[in-house]
């Protein structure tokens, strides 16, 4: 039936739309605007490096305010395309969580113990919504790499207005407390490792609000994927 549904439905690019030869490829003119993140970068936040100054090497904004995650990677730099994949996972479609993953996934590692966790929403967006984008993406990165995915094991116990035109420091005060493991899920988190899977890295106050309540529920390790990353704002 392939053949007959491919004609009914083509497969199309999750950047333009334009029909493409397989599902979650993109055509040549989106591909050509990706740009993938990998090394040499920042040891801990994968910001870009100019050259390789080693597989430890930290950058200055990690130095000057160190993360409260370990590590992060993220598939491709932010930019028109990868925005506009984010963009249609947050407004009704859900099945480009899927395309995320397998750029995403590469990243993961040989990490057969690590739990996947999604950056959660707070209830009321959800209703909104109808679903929370990262945990669609965390259940894809699960059943790509084999992993185990909690979906709500971090609660967002406080509403945030939109962060889009906030600065850094804006982001950290309005997110400070906003995320919290429940005390009977903490007995899950004690002395794991996990990897807290978000769409984008913009300033790292999401990801560093995440990881502190996972640290302060007793993780031994929290790492960060995510599909795209914010280049030009290294502050966290």
């Amino acid at each position: 039936m392939r053949p007959a549904l491919d004609f009914a439905l083509p497969p199309r690019c999750p950047g333009c739309g334009a029909v493409t030869a397989d599902p979650h490829r993109f055509c040549l003119g989106c591909w050509s605007q990706l740009a993938f993140l990998g090394d040499p970068c920042c040891a801990q936040c994968a910001l870009p490096f100019d050259y390789d100054a080693g597989p430890d090497a930290v950058c200055g904004g990690c130095l000057a305010h160190p993360p409260r995650f370990d590590r992060l990677r993220a598939a491709v730099t932010y930019g028109e395309i990868p925005r506009a994949v984010a963009l249609k996972l947050k407004y009704g479609r859900p099945g480009v969580a899927e395309t995320m993953a397998r750029f995403m996934v590469r990243h993961i590692g040989a990490q057969a113990d690590a739990i996947l966790v999604p950056v959660p929403l707070h209830r009321w967006r959800i209703w909104r919504r109808g679903y929370n984008q990262a945990a669609l993406i965390a259940g894809a990165l699960a059943r790509q790499a084999g992993l185990e995915a909690r979906l709500d094991l971090i609660a967002r116990i406080r509403r945030t207005p939109p962060l889009k035109e906030m600065s850094p420091r804006e982001r950290r005060e309005v997110l400070r407390g906003a995320f919290k493991v429940p005390a009977y899920r903490k007995a899950e988190v004690k002395g794991r490792a996990f990897i807290l899977v978000d769409d984008v890295y913009t300033s790292g106050a999401t990801a560093n609000g995440c990881a502190r309540a996972l640290k302060r529920a007793g993780a031994e390790r929290v790492d960060v994927v995510t599909w795209a990353r914010v280049v030009k704002n290294a502050d966290h």
